[in-house]
């Protein structure tokens, strides 16, 4: 099918609430390596990289490989079925995760990374409130888009009871209008604030992701988890480190992202980057938290033979091309790029984040920090007709997301850097 065919297709078959980047949608056909191509045939190179999921590029031939042998031998087993793909992953994590954290429960997505976190916070402690940030995301579920801080991604109305929301470190909009150092991480003093006025007292968990994926790669200083989870565990509470974005050394430097604020987790989710595409989660706890889950828990889907076998590979590709001291190389590239041409476009506000996972909060003026949206999506524009694919988010739908596959080169951060270049160039003109 041409793209016009698929398009016509997605819009008398699929739900029209589905979000498609771009005025004209891609019909991605085959990828291989930084690079995919549409039905028409034209090349891009892959810098969002499936929502920051093709961590070793498409179709890295051992991780097909080893899917494919697995293919040959059995599919699918649910968790009912012990099976040695999935204790030789769990036996891997246990080896790389940080802390005490050794022991996994597999399913199928971050959301469900997340509800299986929440609810063994829950059954640990006794308690049943939750804090989360604003800003965040969790997911797709109930309970998910209850903990999600951002109004747009909260459909339905329905919301669980016991999740409240605290400000986040968003040191660029800082929602206390203070300035950092100086503001003594304040934000952070707000978790305590909203337990004490707004829950029992004591709470089952605090969840936040290292870095927000969604909310604009917003990025904590240095000081802030070390605050939090200082003030989690005081009332009662787990913490809960998300790393479904952050996980498999996205951030350079560490396989976790929670690793360059120097706290150990309670429990850890992971779910996108695990397997290179195919679908797996996982959360992941020490043996003394997970005992405390009792009762009757299975996933159909969590731990799948083939899933855990590209999950396998994808782990063994990146200790041996993408290792996290090769993404802080190439990430620090990549910023300092970006920071140049933060200094050449007045468009740009802001550029944060950590390793492959960089993000360029994009303004109509700098002193204003007003918002700019309309030209995200103008560059979105003109980077496609370029060749570069991007990701955006933000609760203004400003922000760039870039998130390459780990396996990126300084080749293909020079690349894309240029492709942004012209980019801003042409869009910068307009404003």
């Amino acid at each position: 099918m041409d793209t016009q065919t698929i398009l016509k297709k997605q819009k008398q078959y699929l739900w029209p609430s589905y979000l498609l980047y771009y005025t004209e949608p891609l019909a991605l056909d085959r990828g291989e390596g930084l690079y995919v191509w549409d039905v028409e045939g034209n090349r891009y190179l892959d810098f969002f990289g499936g929502i920051l999921t093709t961590s070793v590029g498409h179709k890295h031939p051992k991780v097909t490989e080893r899917a494919k042998a697995q293919i040959d031998k059995i599919i699918h087993t649910s968790t009912l079925y012990p099976h040695e793909n999935v204790v030789a992953l769990a036996e891997k994590l246990a080896e790389i995760a940080p802390g005490d954290l050794s022991t996994s429960f597999f399913t199928g997505s971050g959301t469900e990374a997340d509800e299986t976190a929440v609810m063994l916070a829950k059954a640990a402690t006794g308690y049943q409130e939750v804090i989360a940030l604003r800003h965040a995301y969790s997911g797709r579920s109930t309970l998910a888009m209850t903990l999600t801080g951002i109004a747009a991604w909260r459909i339905g109305g329905t919301q669980i009871p016991g999740v409240k929301h605290a400000l986040n470190p968003y040191c660029y909009r800082c929602p206390l209008k203070m300035t950092y150092p100086s503001c003594g991480v304040a934000c952070a003093e707000d978790v305590e604030e909203v337990i004490k006025t707004t829950t029992s007292g004591r709470i089952a968990a605090f969840i936040a992701e290292p870095i927000q994926g969604v909310g604009g790669f917003i990025t904590p200083p240095p000081e802030y988890f070390k605050i939090v989870v200082d003030i989690t565990h005081h009332y009662g509470g787990l913490f809960i480190d998300d790393e479904v974005q952050t996980g498999f050394g996205r951030t350079g430097e560490h396989w976790f992202g929670i690793e360059h604020w120097g706290v150990e987790p309670d429990i850890m989710t992971m779910a996108k980057g695990i397997a290179n595409g195919f679908p797996l989660s996982n959360t992941m706890t020490t043996p003394e938290i997970a005992s405390k889950l009792t009762g009757l828990t299975i996933s159909t889907f969590g731990g799948n033979p083939v899933s855990t076998a590209a999950a396998l590979a994808t782990i063994e590709v990146m200790e041996e091309e993408a290792s996290p001291e090769h993404v802080a190389q190439v990430g620090a590239l990549l910023r300092s790029g970006l920071e140049k041409l933060k200094e050449k476009y007045p468009l740009i506000g802001d550029v944060r984040g950590k390793g492959l996972m960089q993000g360029v909060e994009v303004v109509a003026d700098r002193e204003s920090k007003e918002p700019s949206p309309k030209a995200v999506n103008e560059l979105f524009e003109a980077t496609k007709a370029r060749g570069l694919l991007i990701g955006k988010g933000g609760m203004y739908g400003n922000v760039i997301r870039i998130a390459p596959p780990l396996t990126a080169t300084e080749d293909h951060i020079a690349e894309a850097l240029d492709i942004l270049d012209h980019a801003f160039a042409e869009v910068q003109e307009r404003y």
